[in-house]
């Protein structure tokens, strides 16, 4: 098995031995997840060399004792020493006086995953155009600010010492930040994602294949914590990822490549990853919602540059306001990015 293609075939396997025992005890809660995992399973079986069978069995049934035991003595939750973190940041936040009367609300929402101060009628506003996961703390956010990261230590070049040194202070900066905003499924997916990609980064100077994140990834957290197979979040989560990792790369080359800068290509690489998520999305999110955001496509268009902007915005403005002040220009165009995204999903809600 070269090439990752061995945890790529033994993941799904294990993956359905644990939905499979999440069946058993809960029979229409897994059921989603244990369907996709389990037709995964057969397609590896099928198309896999004789030989590998029996190892797939067998891991099949290891995913399944992991799940029973865990049962029988669930692991403690995620240590809560970062917590203060997530305190200081939000106190930090409302330090800050960003333009618009929900402004801040939204940014320490879209920041720390705390949504207390927002008014109901912004959370209709959200949900009703299809937008709920922008507020729900979850892999986009971190990808975000993963990036940001990234962007901030290439400064220290590309020497073999740089890139272990700038994987190792990723790693610890993301894994603190998911800590500390409460280390929900999505949320360990993305960093697990990262360390994976770094960790491949500072030992060989390559990324693994975007299958073998995945399954590798499946397969850990699965391993860490069986039960939550059951997670909304979690289902939500890595079926996007597989809709992103399968789905993505074959409709993103239905438009071809041309000069670098094509506005109409950009704006289909955006539909196509909106669209690879909610096909794989979708049914989950009906069985357990009984709802379809009907206008996702435009919602994301419009949505999602305009919170990444915010998201960057805001983490340039916190670091500033923490150090020498936040400038009155970045909290004014923060505010403004943050109206703009409100007015824009309002428009589709209505």
């Amino acid at each position: 098995m070269k090439n990752g293609s061995g945890i790529i075939l033994l993941s799904f396997p294990f993956a359905a031995g644990v939905s499979a025992a999440a069946l058993a005890a809960m029979p229409f809660e897994g059921a989603l997840a244990g369907s996709v995992a389990v037709a995964l399973a057969l397609a590896c079986a099928c198309f896999s060399k004789r030989g590998t069978v029996p190892l797939l069995i067998m891991y099949f049934c290891l995913g399944f004792c992991c799940w029973c035991s865990n049962a029988a003595c669930p692991p403690p939750p995620p240590p809560q020493f970062a917590r203060p973190l997530a305190d200081a940041l939000e106190a930090l936040l409302d330090s800050i006086p960003f333009d618009g009367e929900n402004s801040g609300a939204i940014i320490k929402a879209l920041l720390t995953g705390r949504r207390s101060g927002l008014p109901a009628s912004t959370v209709a506003a959200f949900r009703r155009s299809g937008a709920s996961h922008i507020l729900a703390l979850s892999g986009l956010h971190l990808g975000i600010i993963y990036a940001c990261i990234r962007r901030i230590l290439s400064i220290f070049g590309n020497s073999p010492t740089a890139r272990i040194v700038k994987s190792i202070s990723t790693i610890a900066l993301c894994g603190l930040y998911s800590l500390a905003t409460g280390a929900s499924p999505s949320i360990i997916r993305a960093l697990l994602f990262i360390i994976i990609n770094e960790a491949g980064r500072a030992m060989s100077g390559r990324r693994h294949s975007p299958l073998g994140t995945f399954c590798l990834a499946l397969t850990l957290q699965l391993a860490a914590r069986p039960l939550i197979i059951s997670s909304v979040g979690f289902q939500l989560s890595y079926l996007a990822m597989l809709g992103i990792t399968i789905l993505y790369p074959r409709l993103k080359a239905w438009y071809p490549e041309g000069r670098r800068g094509n506005p109409l290509r950009a704006i289909w690489k955006s539909a196509s990853l909106s669209i690879s998520c909610q096909v794989f999305t979708a049914p989950v999110a009906w069985y357990h919602f009984r709802s379809f955001p009907v206008f996702f496509l435009i919602t994301n268009l419009i949505a999602l540059p305009i919170t990444e902007v915010v998201i960057i915005g805001a983490v340039a403005a916190a670091v500033m306001q923490a150090t020498f002040g936040c400038p009155p220009a970045l909290s004014l165009a923060c505010g403004k990015a943050v109206q703009l995204l409100e007015f824009c999903l309002e428009t589709i809600a209505q």
